[in-house]
Protein backbone atom coordinates (compact mmCIF):
# COMPACT_ATOMS: atom_id res chain seq x y z
CA UNK A 1 0.00 0.00 0.00
CA UNK A 2 1.18 3.60 -0.61
CA UNK A 3 2.58 5.32 2.47
CA UNK A 4 0.66 8.76 2.85
CA UNK A 5 2.28 10.27 5.91
CA UNK A 6 6.13 9.32 6.47
CA UNK A 7 8.29 10.26 9.63
CA UNK A 8 11.73 10.07 9.24
CA UNK A 9 14.21 10.88 12.48
CA UNK A 10 11.93 13.62 13.42
CA UNK A 11 12.83 15.14 16.59
CA UNK A 12 11.01 18.72 18.43
CA UNK A 13 13.02 20.32 20.86
CA UNK A 14 12.14 23.00 23.02
CA UNK A 15 13.93 25.17 24.92
CA UNK A 16 13.34 25.26 29.12
CA UNK A 17 14.49 28.01 31.41
CA UNK A 18 15.61 27.96 35.12
CA UNK A 19 15.06 31.76 36.90
CA UNK A 20 18.39 33.07 38.12
CA UNK A 21 18.86 33.94 41.95
CA UNK A 22 20.93 36.91 42.70
CA UNK A 23 20.67 39.14 45.14
CA UNK A 24 19.55 43.01 45.21
CA UNK A 25 22.77 44.43 45.01
CA UNK A 26 24.14 42.43 41.78
CA UNK A 27 20.84 43.03 40.13
CA UNK A 28 20.99 46.71 40.78
CA UNK A 29 24.84 46.67 39.64
CA UNK A 30 24.19 45.16 36.32
CA UNK A 31 20.36 44.08 35.92
CA UNK A 32 21.71 42.55 32.48
CA UNK A 33 23.40 39.81 34.12
CA UNK A 34 19.97 38.24 35.05
CA UNK A 35 19.35 37.72 30.97
CA UNK A 36 22.82 36.77 30.87
CA UNK A 37 23.49 33.89 32.72
CA UNK A 38 19.91 32.52 32.83
CA UNK A 39 20.16 28.21 32.42
CA UNK A 40 19.03 26.80 29.83
CA UNK A 41 18.20 23.39 29.19
CA UNK A 42 17.31 21.19 26.03
CA UNK A 43 13.85 19.30 26.13
CA UNK A 44 12.95 16.87 23.33
CA UNK A 45 9.54 16.30 23.45
CA UNK A 46 9.98 14.11 20.47
CA UNK A 47 12.89 11.81 20.07
CA UNK A 48 14.14 10.40 16.26
CA UNK A 49 11.15 9.04 15.57
CA UNK A 50 10.57 7.42 12.85
CA UNK A 51 7.75 5.57 10.60
CA UNK A 52 5.54 5.43 7.81
CA UNK A 53 1.48 5.29 7.84
CA UNK A 54 -0.17 4.04 4.79
CA UNK A 55 -3.06 5.16 3.31
CA UNK A 56 -6.25 3.75 4.36
CA UNK A 57 -4.37 2.63 7.84
CA UNK A 58 -5.62 3.62 11.23
CA UNK A 59 -2.50 4.23 13.36
CA UNK A 60 -2.86 4.56 17.07
CA UNK A 61 -0.32 6.18 19.37
CA UNK A 62 -0.23 5.60 23.08
CA UNK A 63 1.43 6.37 26.25
CA UNK A 64 1.43 8.33 29.41
CA UNK A 65 1.23 11.73 29.86
CA UNK A 66 3.89 13.63 28.69
CA UNK A 67 5.06 11.16 26.30
CA UNK A 68 4.82 13.28 23.52
CA UNK A 69 2.06 12.18 21.86
CA UNK A 70 0.76 15.23 21.27
CA UNK A 71 3.42 17.34 19.92
CA UNK A 72 3.79 14.27 17.48
CA UNK A 73 0.49 14.84 16.34
CA UNK A 74 1.00 18.52 16.00
CA UNK A 75 3.98 17.96 13.77
CA UNK A 76 1.76 15.82 11.39
CA UNK A 77 -0.74 18.66 10.94
CA UNK A 78 2.12 20.97 10.49
CA UNK A 79 0.93 23.06 13.75
CA UNK A 80 4.78 23.06 14.97
CA UNK A 81 7.58 22.01 12.86
CA UNK A 82 10.50 19.69 13.66
CA UNK A 83 14.19 20.13 15.12
CA UNK A 84 15.23 17.83 13.22
CA UNK A 85 13.90 15.23 10.79
CA UNK A 86 11.56 15.57 8.18
CA UNK A 87 7.63 14.84 8.20
CA UNK A 88 6.29 13.94 4.40
CA UNK A 89 2.78 14.18 3.73
CA UNK A 90 0.88 13.01 0.67
CA UNK A 91 -2.98 14.21 0.72
CA UNK A 92 -5.41 16.90 2.55
CA UNK A 93 -4.94 16.66 6.49
CA UNK A 94 -7.85 17.38 8.81
CA UNK A 95 -6.77 17.89 12.53
CA UNK A 96 -8.94 17.36 15.26
CA UNK A 97 -6.40 18.26 18.21
CA UNK A 98 -6.75 20.61 21.66
CA UNK A 99 -9.89 21.88 22.18
CA UNK A 100 -10.64 25.64 20.75
CA UNK A 101 -7.77 25.37 18.33
CA UNK A 102 -8.02 26.90 15.63
CA UNK A 103 -11.10 28.55 16.71
CA UNK A 104 -11.65 32.47 17.18
CA UNK A 105 -13.56 32.46 20.76
CA UNK A 106 -15.39 35.95 19.24
CA UNK A 107 -17.15 34.75 16.46
CA UNK A 108 -19.77 32.47 16.32
CA UNK A 109 -20.14 28.91 15.55
CA UNK A 110 -21.19 29.62 11.68
CA UNK A 111 -18.40 32.33 11.37
CA UNK A 112 -15.76 29.46 12.81
CA UNK A 113 -17.25 27.07 10.30
CA UNK A 114 -16.01 28.90 7.21
CA UNK A 115 -13.34 29.98 8.83
CA UNK A 116 -11.68 26.77 9.30
CA UNK A 117 -13.11 24.83 6.03
CA UNK A 118 -11.20 27.59 4.49
CA UNK A 119 -8.14 26.60 6.70
CA UNK A 120 -8.56 23.18 5.76
CA UNK A 121 -8.02 23.60 1.88
CA UNK A 122 -11.93 23.72 0.71
CA UNK A 123 -13.01 26.88 -0.94
CA UNK A 124 -15.60 28.94 0.16
CA UNK A 125 -18.74 27.91 -1.90
CA UNK A 126 -17.73 24.17 -0.75
CA UNK A 127 -17.62 24.83 3.04
CA UNK A 128 -21.05 26.99 3.03
CA UNK A 129 -22.49 24.15 1.04
CA UNK A 130 -21.38 22.08 4.13
CA UNK A 131 -22.71 24.15 7.09
CA UNK A 132 -26.10 22.42 7.35
CA UNK A 133 -24.76 19.14 7.43
CA UNK A 134 -21.85 20.05 10.08
CA UNK A 135 -24.37 21.97 12.34
CA UNK A 136 -26.86 18.86 12.25
CA UNK A 137 -23.97 16.47 13.24
CA UNK A 138 -22.76 19.00 15.76
CA UNK A 139 -26.21 19.05 17.82
CA UNK A 140 -25.47 22.57 18.77
CA UNK A 141 -28.72 23.90 17.73
CA UNK A 142 -29.12 28.15 17.87
CA UNK A 143 -26.17 28.23 20.11
CA UNK A 144 -24.24 28.08 16.71
CA UNK A 145 -25.22 31.31 16.11
CA UNK A 146 -23.30 32.42 19.78
CA UNK A 147 -19.73 33.39 19.93
CA UNK A 148 -17.62 30.96 20.68
CA UNK A 149 -16.55 31.80 24.08
CA UNK A 150 -19.88 30.83 25.32
CA UNK A 151 -19.07 27.35 24.28
CA UNK A 152 -19.00 24.46 27.20
CA UNK A 153 -15.51 22.39 26.08
CA UNK A 154 -18.46 19.71 25.28
CA UNK A 155 -19.80 21.88 22.67
CA UNK A 156 -16.54 23.27 21.53
CA UNK A 157 -15.65 19.20 20.87
CA UNK A 158 -18.99 18.86 18.71
CA UNK A 159 -18.01 21.32 16.47
CA UNK A 160 -14.44 20.39 15.79
CA UNK A 161 -15.44 16.91 15.02
CA UNK A 162 -18.20 18.08 13.15
CA UNK A 163 -15.69 20.19 11.05
CA UNK A 164 -13.10 17.79 10.75
CA UNK A 165 -15.01 14.89 9.52
CA UNK A 166 -16.92 16.96 6.23
CA UNK A 167 -13.82 18.77 5.02
CA UNK A 168 -13.33 15.72 2.72
CA UNK A 169 -9.74 15.01 4.31
CA UNK A 170 -7.40 12.08 3.13
CA UNK A 171 -5.73 12.35 6.70
CA UNK A 172 -7.91 12.86 9.99
CA UNK A 173 -5.25 13.09 12.71
CA UNK A 174 -7.54 12.79 16.59
CA UNK A 175 -6.10 13.42 19.71
CA UNK A 176 -7.97 12.82 22.81
CA UNK A 177 -10.45 15.37 22.96
CA UNK A 178 -13.14 12.26 22.07
CA UNK A 179 -13.16 11.93 25.80
CA UNK A 180 -15.05 14.58 26.22
CA UNK A 181 -18.63 14.72 25.27
CA UNK A 182 -21.74 12.90 26.33
CA UNK A 183 -22.00 9.12 25.51
CA UNK A 184 -23.95 9.35 22.85
CA UNK A 185 -21.91 11.75 20.85
CA UNK A 186 -19.23 9.39 21.58
CA UNK A 187 -21.13 6.71 19.95
CA UNK A 188 -21.77 9.06 16.63
CA UNK A 189 -18.26 10.19 16.35
CA UNK A 190 -16.98 6.22 17.14
CA UNK A 191 -19.29 5.66 13.98
CA UNK A 192 -18.79 8.29 11.84
CA UNK A 193 -14.85 7.11 12.01
CA UNK A 194 -15.97 3.60 11.08
CA UNK A 195 -17.61 5.34 8.17
CA UNK A 196 -14.12 7.35 7.14
CA UNK A 197 -12.47 3.83 8.00
CA UNK A 198 -14.77 2.11 5.03
CA UNK A 199 -14.06 5.28 2.82
CA UNK A 200 -10.52 4.30 3.02
CA UNK A 201 -9.13 7.65 4.67
CA UNK A 202 -6.11 7.57 6.49
CA UNK A 203 -7.17 7.99 10.40
CA UNK A 204 -4.21 8.69 13.12
CA UNK A 205 -5.48 8.28 16.38
CA UNK A 206 -4.32 9.58 20.05
CA UNK A 207 -6.21 7.83 22.80
CA UNK A 208 -5.55 6.68 26.39
CA UNK A 209 -8.04 4.33 26.07
CA UNK A 210 -6.70 1.28 25.04
CA UNK A 211 -9.44 -0.40 24.24
CA UNK A 212 -10.11 2.16 21.51
CA UNK A 213 -6.90 1.73 20.11
CA UNK A 214 -7.17 -1.97 20.17
CA UNK A 215 -11.19 -2.41 18.09
CA UNK A 216 -10.45 0.80 15.73
CA UNK A 217 -6.90 0.41 14.76
CA UNK A 218 -4.71 -1.05 12.36
CA UNK A 219 -1.46 -0.95 13.95
CA UNK A 220 0.03 1.18 16.85
CA UNK A 221 3.28 2.95 18.44
CA UNK A 222 4.33 3.42 22.31
CA UNK A 223 5.86 6.42 23.11
CA UNK A 224 7.42 7.44 26.28
CA UNK A 225 9.33 10.35 26.81
CA UNK A 226 9.57 11.16 23.03
CA UNK A 227 10.77 7.89 21.97
CA UNK A 228 9.08 5.11 20.15
CA UNK A 229 8.78 1.98 22.74
CA UNK A 230 7.35 -0.76 20.73
CA UNK A 231 5.34 -0.41 16.88
CA UNK A 232 3.36 -3.67 15.94
CA UNK A 233 -0.18 -4.55 15.77
CA UNK A 234 -2.40 -3.03 18.66
CA UNK A 235 -2.85 -6.22 20.58
CA UNK A 236 1.04 -6.68 20.51
CA UNK A 237 1.83 -2.79 21.64
CA UNK A 238 -0.94 -2.50 24.29
CA UNK A 239 0.00 -5.98 25.94
CA UNK A 240 3.59 -4.80 26.40
CA UNK A 241 2.45 -1.29 27.66
CA UNK A 242 -0.04 -2.90 30.11
CA UNK A 243 2.81 -5.12 31.50
CA UNK A 244 4.68 -2.18 32.17
CA UNK A 245 2.22 -0.02 33.66
CA UNK A 246 1.23 -3.23 35.93
CA UNK A 247 5.11 -3.38 36.85
CA UNK A 248 5.72 0.49 37.52
CA UNK A 249 2.52 0.35 39.91
CA UNK A 250 3.45 -2.67 41.34
CA UNK A 251 7.09 -0.55 42.14
CA UNK A 252 6.00 2.00 43.13
CA UNK A 253 3.30 0.04 45.78
CA UNK A 254 6.33 -1.81 47.08
CA UNK A 255 8.43 1.74 47.30
CA UNK A 256 5.43 2.95 49.31
CA UNK A 257 5.25 -0.05 51.74
CA UNK A 258 8.48 0.11 52.81
CA UNK A 259 8.94 3.54 53.32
Amino acid sequence: MRQILILENVSKEFQTYHRYHAGLKAIVLDPRRITRHRDRDRFLAVNEVSFAVCGGETFGILGRNGAGKSTLLALMAGVLRPTFGKISVHGRISPLLELGVGFTHELTGVENILINGVLLGLRKKEIEAKVDDIVDFSGLGSFIDQPIKTYSSGMMTRLGFAIAIHVQPDILLVDEVLAVGDAEFQEKCFARITDLQRAGVTIVLVSHNLNTVETLCDRAVWLDKGRIVTLGSPQEVVARYQSEIAHLLATQESASVSV
